[in-house]
């Protein structure tokens, strides 16, 4: 019984002393990490500044009210391409022809009085003045003559001194009447000159609400003035819209432009006529093609950012890229033949160095490079590798100097 019992103690004891042996291998071995890989490879890069855009007509036209009515109807619909002349839509024009009316009628009477002005006033006025100066006039004329005889018949004895001195009061009172009608010809010539600058400007005020109706009126018909794509059209027949409400808006979609925000350190990659690829959302099967503008001179602020707008003339043959949808955009700023590069996520910064984990014989060893122009996925390498080296990309495990690795390539 004892015998048993000692067998079984001894047995317990050596396998404990096995388990221990057992642990103490196990930790004691280094473990490996699951770690994706990539090659170092040759291949042509384009460096691209990637950002976000706006799409905008080049040459768009815009409806809005000329004046607060209803709709009375609506001839196209939103997305339709329209022709040169088309109508669009018409408004209820009543009101405005009447005071297109009223304004003609006006402006006739204000013209009216222009002419009387021009003419020095009322025609009776002026004929009278004119003709009471006339007469006085002439009959001063006569008066001076009378005058020059009498006294000459006077010294001679042949008028007596009554005659001269009758004459003498009348040429007085003669020269009076003369001032007196010329005074009242000057202030009627005075006040016909102001009354044509008034008149004038009512003239000019009566032609200026003839053509602000004229407008109205044109306007509450609306029709295409060239060949287009309505993209815009939020009235519908019986809608009430006031002033200034925008009515429709169309252009010719075969080319737009995209407004690209570019953040201010990248503006200095930036120059003309660069290649430019567009995507949208809505169609992420579709690239549009395009090319830089004029770059911008000065920095704006958009939301958080300071920006230089940036315009790209883009071809939209297809006409499915729409105005004032957001896009995104890819300048391509430089282009590469046959370079190395290497995943983006796999270079590290170290203050002014850049450095991967290269890997030798399943172990990480940091390798400091040397870098070129880069897209948003790859990045050139100068130097400190070789085409056909393998670089560690990150991941869940902290990458570090002679890490234990077991390479996995991401399919």
């Amino acid at each position: 019984m004892a015998t048993g019992l000692g067998r079984r103690l001894w047995f317990i004891v050596g396998a404990a002393l096995v388990l221990t042996a057992v642990l103490v291998f196990i930790s004691g071995r280094e473990s490996t990490a699951r770690v994706d890989v990539a090659d170092v490879v040759r291949q042509d890069l384009s460096s691209m500044v990637s950002t976000n855009g706006k799409v905008e007509p080049i040459t768009p036209r815009s409806f809005r009210a000329g004046f607060a009515t209803a709709v009375e109807k609506v001839y196209a619909v939103e997305g339709q391409q329209v022709k040169r002349g088309q109508l669009l839509f018409a408004l209820d024009d009543k009101v405005a022809r009447a005071g297109l009316a009223q304004a003609r009628a006006d402006l006739a009477a204000e013209q009216e009085a222009l002419r009387v002005a021009r003419s020095g006033g009322p025609v009776d006025q002026v004929a009278k003045i004119a003709a009471d100066l006339k007469k006085a006039q002439t009959r001063l004329v006569q008066l001076r003559r009378d005058n020059e005889s009498l006294t000459k018949l006077v010294a001679q004895k042949a008028a007596t001194p009554q005659e001269l001195e009758q004459n003498q009061v009348a040429l007085a009172q003669a020269e009076t009447d003369v001032q007196s009608l010329d005074k009242m010809k000057q202030a009627s010539d005075r006040q016909a000159q102001t009354d044509i600058e008034r008149v004038a400007l009512l003239v000019e005020r009566a032609q200026a609400q003839v053509r602000d109706y004229e407008e109205k009126v044109s306007s509450a018909h609306g029709t295409a003035p060239f060949d287009g794509t309505m993209y815009s059209l939020p009235i519908r027949s019986g809608d009430f819209v006031k002033e200034g409400d925008l009515l429709a808006e169309m252009a010719d979609l075969h080319h737009v432009r995209v407004r690209a925000f570019i953040d201010e350190p990248e503006l200095g990659q930036i120059d003309a006529n660069r290649a430019v690829e567009i995507l949208w959302d809505a169609h992420p099967e579709r690239t549009w093609s395009g090319r830089t503008g004029v770059v911008p001179k000065q920095v704006v602020t958009h939301g958080t950012r300071n920006v230089g707008e940036l315009l790209c003339s883009v071809s939209n043959d297809r006409l499915d890229l729409l105005p004032n949808t957001t896009v995104d955009v890819h300048i391509h700023v430089s282009e590469r033949p046959n370079v190395l590069v290497v995943p983006r996520g796999a270079v590290y910064v170290d203050g002014s160095k850049r450095f991967v984990y290269r890997v030798e014989d399943d172990r990480l060893h940091r390798r400091d490079i040397k870098v070129g122009i880069a897209n948003p996925t790859m990045i050139e390498v100068l130097s400190g590798l070789q085409q056909g080296d393998v670089v560690a990309l990150p991941g869940e495990v902290s990458l570090k100097e002679n890490l234990r690795i077991r390479a996995m390539r991401p399919e």
